[in-house]
């Protein structure tokens, strides 16, 4: 596979410095969802962070792998990327728009390019690459309404709820306010699901 002088290079390159960009904007708001008192939402930007990282390793190898007789090599990119750091809604609607633009737009365009340049494993890699930016999407949303109905820590009906720090587990509409077993905060609680 040579990758150079094609659009699908720079593609790959524009994907790699995106999906960087992403991962360290999501540890920003990590630390901000953390300091709001949403440990949850903490834990699923750093998830999604770890997740993003993946994303940029796969476009980097592809990006070796395509120039390996030209390195080191440099390529120049022009792309637009978000500034946007806010509250822990602000950064969830900010996260849910870019990962939108994502799967929405960017990466179909992109895979198509690599198919039309006759790079059919890269072309595969930004589809699926693209269903799980949709899936975070949906996820961030689904966040952002928790927190715009106040039902981040309280349900409509009981739910278990989980201390994230030792494990107690809580049946009712709402989380306690302290854990009884730790004494830790709410914050610390989540909706419990065992899917496994």
């Amino acid at each position: 596979m040579n990758l150079k002088g094609t659009k699908t290079a720079i593609n790959l390159m524009k994907a790699f410095a995106g999906e960087s960009q992403a991962r360290m904007r999501y540890t920003y708001y990590a630390s901000i969802a953390d300091k709001e008192g949403y440990k949850q939402i903490k834990n699923i930007f750093i998830e999604t962070a770890d997740n993003e990282k993946e994303h940029a390793k796969r476009f980097w190898k592809f990006l070796l792998e395509g120039l390996g007789d030209e390195l080191p090599a440099e390529l120049e990119i022009t792309a637009s990327f978000p500034i946007a750091q806010g509250t822990t809604l602000d950064n969830l609607k900010a996260a849910a728009k870019g990962e939108y633009e994502e799967w929405h737009d960017m990466y179909p365009e992109f895979a198509k390019v690599a198919e039309e340049e006759g790079f059919p494993q890269i072309a595969a890699a930004f589809k699926m690459i693209a269903l799980a930016e949709k899936r975070h999407d949906i996820r961030y949303q689904k966040l952002a309404a928790n927190i715009e109905n106040g039902q981040v820590f309280k349900k409509d009906t009981p739910v278990a709820w989980k201390c994230g720090n030792c494990g107690y587990v809580h049946e009712g509409p709402q989380a306690p306010e302290v854990c009884p077993a730790c004494l830790h905060p709410q914050a610390y609680f989540e909706v419990f699901v065992e899917t496994y």
